[in-house]
């Protein structure tokens, strides 16, 4: 593929840290019923994967929250572009993200959502990015650290393609230019 600079996570080590994910998960909600609350657009093909693996009740509902645009670094401006359909007071949620990187889109997110009375609110994100961030994110559940490059694939986007690429790569840094 001509925008591949290289391969970061591979779909089999994806799918693999999906199922453990899932596995962990199931066995801290045992009992209890679950609200995934994904992040859309790039959190989606990881929720529906995650949900296939956690064996407990679940639920689903969904918030947009921007705060990149066609950049390919957060601009540190968040606002919630879809809100919540049903109400999370008294329900155990997990948020369901792609990636960790400044932790800035997170933490107004969290705040939001404890604001809205949960009677749990976790974190699982695909991929953590350390080293960029800018506010402390307690992380209930982590697929992979990662370095501070801009990645694509696996719901992580350019300029809104590319996000049904099995794989998380790096790409080409002519591909992002000549974009």
């Amino acid at each position: 593929m001509e925008l591949v600079d290289r391969i970061i996570i591979s779909e089999e080590d994806i799918q693999r840290r999906v199922r453990e994910l899932g596995a962990a998960i199931s066995q801290d909600y045992a009992g209890k019923t679950i609200t995934l609350l994904c992040v859309l657009k790039g959190g989606l093909m990881f929720l529906c994967d995650l949900a296939k693996h956690i064996t407990v009740p679940v639920a689903y509902d969904f918030m947009s929250v921007s705060s990149y645009g066609d950049a390919t670094e957060s601009s540190g401006v968040v606002r919630i572009v879809k809100d919540l359909e049903e109400s999370i007071e008294g329900k155990h949620v997990l948020i369901v993200e792609d990636i960790i990187d400044t932790g800035l889109t997170l933490s107004y997110l969290v705040n939001n959502l404890h604001s809205r009375n949960p009677a749990s609110l976790r974190i699982c994100t695909l991929l953590n990015k350390p080293s960029n961030r800018r506010v402390d994110i307690p992380i209930d559940y982590v697929g992979f650290e990662v370095p501070n490059e801009f990645l694509v694939g696996y719901g992580l986007d350019f300029k809104q393609l590319y996000r049904n690429i099995p794989f998380i790569f790096v790409p080409r840094k002519e591909f992002i230019q000549e974009a």
